[in-house]
C-alpha cells in the first residue's frame, strides 16, 4: 500500500491518486535546468512522450511547458490560428465553451456545434459543417471532463481528411492521455494536448502536447507573428529539439522537479503494453459504471459509446443535491467532485477512476469509493436495492 500520510482517497477527474515512487522524485536535490544529468532527464521524458502518443515521426514535436493543461488552449490559438481564422469546436460540455474563449480572445472566429448534454456531435452534422465554410482548424474533447463524455477519434480523424484535407485536427486530451488510446501517427491527428495530473500520473504543474509535422509546418507559414510570448512556438520550439537531442538549452526556467516526477511516471506507465493499460481501464469502468446502474443510477453519458474509460459522470436521484452528499462522501474517507455543467451542476457528481488507482492491484480505491457512494446515499434518504 502506499507510504503516504493516511488522507480521504482522491478519485475526482484530477488530480489523481500519485505512486510514491512519482512523490518521492518531487523531493529530488535541486538542479541545474542546464547541467547535464537534468537536461538527459528531460530529454528522455520527451522521448517518452512520444511512446505514449505513439508516434514515431521525427517531423512531430513534443512540449513539456509550466504551466496546466489550459496553457495548451493557448498554445494552439496563438500559433496555429491568426485573427479572422475560422475554428470548428466540437462541443461536449464545459471544455468546448472555454477552448472556444480562448480562440476568441486571439481574435480567431469559433463556431461550436454543441451536442445535448451527455452526446457528442455527429459525423453527418460535423461534414456538414465542414462542407459549409473551410476551417482552419478543428477541435475536439476526448473526455470532457464536465460531463464524462468521450469522442471518437479515429473515425472523425478520418472524415477531416476526407472531406476538409487542410484542416488540421486538435485533440483537447486533459482527461484522456493515459487511461484511452491514441494512436497519433496511425489516426493522422495534428495536436494533442494533456497536463501531468490526470491520467498520467504525475503532480500538476506541467503542459504537455504534440503536434505534427502538418502543424509545424502551419505555423512557419504564419503571415503574422504569434499572439503571445510565453505560449509562442518560436520561443519554446528550439528549447524542446535541443533538450531532446541533450543539449542545454534556455527560455524560461523548467520545473525540474515535476519533469523528474514525469519522467517516473512516464517509465512506469512504459514498462509494461500500453494495450494492457488501456484494457484496464476499461475494465475498472465497465465494473464502475455496472455498479452505479444497479444502484438505479443513471450517467450524463446514457450511450456506452459515449462513456469515458478514466471517469464517470453520475447523475443523483431526485431531490438530492451534490452540496447534501459530497460531504458525507468525504466523512467516509473519499473524494468525488461536484458537476460542473453549468446547466446540471447541483445534479450530479463525478468519479474518477485513472492511473495508480486502477492499475496498481495492491488499491482498493475503486471498491472502497462504490461502497462509500451506496453508504452515502443511504444517508440523504435513497435506499440501494
Amino acid at each position: 500500500m502506499p507510504n503516504q500520510p493516511d488522507h480521504p482517497t482522491l478519485l475526482i477527474p484530477g488530480p489523481i491518486e500519485f505512486d510514491d515512487a512519482v512523490l518521492d522524485s518531487m523531493g529530488h536535490y535541486s538542479q541545474s535546468h542546464v547541467g547535464p544529468p537534468f537536461v538527459a532527464t528531460f530529454g528522455e521524458t520527451l522521448t517518452m512522450l512520444r511512446k505514449l502518443l505513439q508516434t514515431s515521426d521525427p517531423a512531430s514535436q513534443p512540449f513539456i511547458i509550466s504551466g496546466s493543461g489550459t496553457l495548451g488552449w493557448d498554445l494552439v490559438a496563438a500559433n496555429l490560428a491568426e485573427q479572422e481564422d475560422e475554428v470548428l469546436v466540437l462541443h461536449t460540455g464545459y471544455f468546448a465553451d472555454s477552448f472556444a474563449d480562448c480562440f476568441e480572445t486571439y481574435g480567431v472566429k469559433a463556431t461550436q456545434l454543441k451536442a445535448p448534454i451527455g452526446d457528442r456531435p455527429q459525423l453527418p452534422e460535423i461534414e456538414k459543417a465542414l462542407k459549409e465554410k473551410k476551417y482552419k482548424l478543428i477541435t475536439v474533447t476526448h473526455v470532457d471532463t464536465s460531463t464524462g463524455v468521450l469522442s471518437e477519434i479515429k473515425s472523425l480523424s478520418e472524415l477531416v481528411h476526407r472531406v476538409s484535407p487542410e484542416t488540421l485536427i486538435v485533440v483537447d486530451g486533459v482527461c484522456s492521455v493515459g487511461c484511452e488510446e491514441i494512436c497519433f501517427d496511425e489516426w493522422k491527428l495534428d495536436a494533442v494536448l494533456t497536463a501531468s495530473q490526470k491520467a498520467i500520473g504525475c503532480p500538476p504543474g506541467l503542459s504537455i502536447s504534440m503536434y505534427s509535422g502538418r502543424a509545424m509546418e502551419a505555423f512557419k507559414n504564419r503571415k503574422t507573428p504569434p499572439a503571445s510570448y510565453f505560449a509562442s512556438f518560436k520561443n519554446w520550439t528550439p528549447i524542446m529539439q535541443n533538450y531532446e537531442a541533450k543539449k542545454p538549452s534556455y527560455f524560461a526556467t523548467p520545473p525540474t522537479q515535476l519533469i523528474n516526477a514525469l519522467h517516473t511516471a512516464l517509465t512506469q506507465i512504459l514498462s509494461s503494453s500500453l494495450s494492457s493499460r488501456f484494457a484496464a481501464h476499461r475494465a475498472a469502468s465497465k465494473r464502475i459504471k455496472d455498479t452505479i446502474t444497479s444502484y438505479g443510477l443513471s450517467q450524463l453519458a446514457s450511450n456506452p459509446e459515449n462513456q469515458a474509460n478514466g471517469m464517470t459522470a453520475i447523475y443523483l436521484p431526485e431531490n438530492v443535491k451534490a452540496p447534501e452528499i459530497l460531504p458525507n462522501i468525504l466523512k467516509r474517507g473519499v473524494i468525488f467532485a461536484g458537476g460542473l455543467h453549468k446547466e446540471i451542476a447541483a445534479k450530479y457528481i463525478r468519479f474518477g477512476h485513472m492511473g495508480v488507482s486502477v492499475t496498481d492491484e495492491r488499491r482498493r480505491d475503486v471498491d472502497k469509493a462504490l461502497e462509500v457512494l451506496r453508504e452515502s446515499l443511504g444517508d440523504v434518504g435513497y435506499q440501494v436495492k
